[in-house]
C-alpha cells in the first residue's frame, strides 16, 4: 500500500521557470560564499518557503548544473531599534549548493 504524501520520482518532478526564478531571490557573494567557491560551492538567499529538493530543481533548471547537495540555513531577524521606535529586520534564507565536479555557476552574472 502505497502513502498519499509519497513525492514523484526525481526524474517525475519538474518546476516551472517562473517557479524556480520565484524560489531563487539572488546569489550571495561575500568573502565567506566566495571562499566556498574553491570547494564547488555556490550560495544563494532564497524564498522561505522553498524544500531542499524544490532548490535543487530549480538551481538544475536555471543554470543547467548537477548538483550533489543542498544545505540551508534559516536567519531569523533581529529585533532593532530605529530612531527610537521598535523594528525588525526580515528573516532570510540561505542555500549552499554543492556542484558535482566540472560544473560550475558564475553567480556574478545573478539570476
Amino acid at each position: 500500500m502505497k502513502c498519499g504524501w509519497a513525492r514523484k520520482k526525481d526524474s517525475e518532478f519538474k518546476l516551472s521557470k517562473d517557479k524556480c526564478y520565484d524560489l531563487l531571490k539572488k546569489a550571495i557573494i561575500t568573502e565567506k560564499a566566495t571562499g566556498l567557491s574553491e570547494f564547488n560551492k555556490v550560495v544563494f538567499e532564497v524564498s522561505l518557503t522553498a524544500t531542499k529538493f524544490e532548490i535543487k530543481k530549480a538551481i538544475e533548471e536555471v543554470f543547467g548544473v548537477k548538483v550533489v547537495g543542498v544545505n540551508t540555513i534559516r536567519q531569523l531577524g533581529k529585533v532593532k531599534r530605529f530612531k527610537g521606535q521598535l523594528g525588525k529586520r526580515i528573516d532570510r534564507k540561505k542555500a549552499v549548493i554543492t556542484l558535482a565536479e566540472g560544473h560550475a555557476i558564475d553567480a556574478t552574472v545573478g539570476v
